[in-house]
């Protein structure tokens, strides 16, 4: 949060200026001429904050209530594996959701909670969760295109910085801009407060710095370059190893708790947006099969022209994504389906027709298959002879 801090240090510094210079401060609202960074002297960041920590809770209990027949055994954790990248606040998470998921299942305390096993690897070769921070191409490509997303999102700052300064009559500059609207997002998330940093923008300026984030997700973590989601096929490939399990379990008619029924997973934004877009949600009209061609797509429309992608909606905080695996012996066409759910809500796949329920066999061929022909190594420069470290138990 040292952003805001140095926002917090300008702001001071403009408003001596100002009365120093006997310039009217009338146009400045009331709370900027006293404000403090909610954060100040935090000298530690990267942790899962309380509010984080009770939607990861509920979420838990929620995927419970949803699926109880999923997680009707008795806890083991070859049955209910819970993976996390080597992050602390990623770590939080799959605790807070796994005190939930297994709330009232054990014996500590009066919560009746449970111990459970949560699991890493190491970051320096976590393909699977942390593709992008192992991909020397996508680090390397990362670096040189984000001047180039600066400079499509300067116009839009600059127009707003000059609206601002003349607004409230008050010499902002674009960084001031630019911190204030991360204030806004954080205060709006965080701290439930709507009135202040937010209330400095007009609706329509509102719309357009939404727009500004969301252009930089989809160019940095999105469809803006097929990169940034190709190096998500080992997380792909763990998923169909998952569902290809169980499916055998069930023809096998393996005994109940000898075989996974849930795989989970714990990561990151950079996680979650590249694997919704191997999904291929999000997409406008005739993009899936672009993206199946790997032809390049164009930028989100700006507003005030609606859209399918935002990041609000694409990795929100606790965002998630599931792939739930259905048997249905009396089909006659399929025996397995697959179930996407955003967020927890069902989301069409454009592989599969638009239908929620997706044919496994379909999944597997439309959506699955293309982006198998890209292997991890060869994409991201991996130095095959570095040696492999053994999976870490928190």
């Amino acid at each position: 949060m040292r952003e805001l801090e140095k926002l917090a240090s300008h702001i001071k510094e403009l408003l001596k200026d100002d009365k120093e210079k006997n310039l009217s401060l009338q146009k400045v609202p009331a709370w900027l001429l006293k404000w403090e960074s909610p954060w100040k002297g935090k000298l530690r960041g990267g942790e899962l904050d309380t509010k984080g920590e009770e939607e990861l809770y509920q979420l838990g209990i929620r995927v419970r209530e949803r699926f109880p027949d999923l997680f009707n055994e008795e806890y083991h954790p070859d049955v209910y594996p819970i993976k996390t990248t080597q992050v602390p606040q990623a770590s939080a998470s799959a605790v807070a959701f796994g005190m939930g998921l297994f709330s009232c299942n054990g014996s500590l305390g009066l919560a009746r909670h449970r111990a459970f096993a949560v699991t890493s690897e190491s970051r320096a070769s976590d393909i699977t969760l942390r593709f992008f921070d192992c991909c020397q191409t996508y680090k390397d490509f990362r670096k040189s295109h984000e001047p180039a997303v600066d400079k499509l999102k300067e116009p839009i700052i600059a127009e707003i910085t000059s609206a601002l300064a003349k607004r409230y009559r008050f010499n902002f500059t674009r960084q001031d801009i630019s911190s204030l609207w991360f204030l806004c997002k954080q205060e709006t998330t965080l701290l439930d407060i709507t009135d202040q940093a937010c209330s400095l923008f007009s609706p329509t300026e509102v719309a357009l710095l939404e727009w500004t984030d969301d252009l930089e997700v989809f160019m940095l973590k999105g469809y803006g370059k097929s990169l940034n989601y190709q190096m998500g096929v080992p997380l792909l490939k763990d998923v169909i190893q998952s569902m290809d399990q169980a499916i055998k379990a069930k023809e096998d008619n393996q005994a109940p708790g000898s075989y996974e029924k849930a795989r989970l997973r714990f990561a990151h934004a950079e996680t979650v947006v590249p694997f919704s877009c191997l999904l291929g949600l999000f997409l406008e009209g005739s993009d899936f099969q672009r993206i199946q061609k790997e032809e390049p797509l164009d930028f989100p429309p700006k507003p005030p022209k609606s859209r399918s992608w935002r990041g609000s909606i694409v990795a929100p905080f606790a965002g998630n994504n599931m792939l739930v695996l259905y048997s249905c012996p009396a089909n006659s066409s399929s025996k397995y389906f697959v179930l996407a759910l955003h967020n927890e809500h069902p989301i069409a796949m454009p592989g599969c027709g638009g239908t929620d329920f997706c044919p496994f066999e379909v999944f597997k061929e439309s959506i699955v298959s293309p982006h198998l022909k890209h292997d991890y190594n060869t994409l991201c420069q991996v130095n095959l002879d570095q040696p492999k470290q053994k999976p870490e138990t928190m």
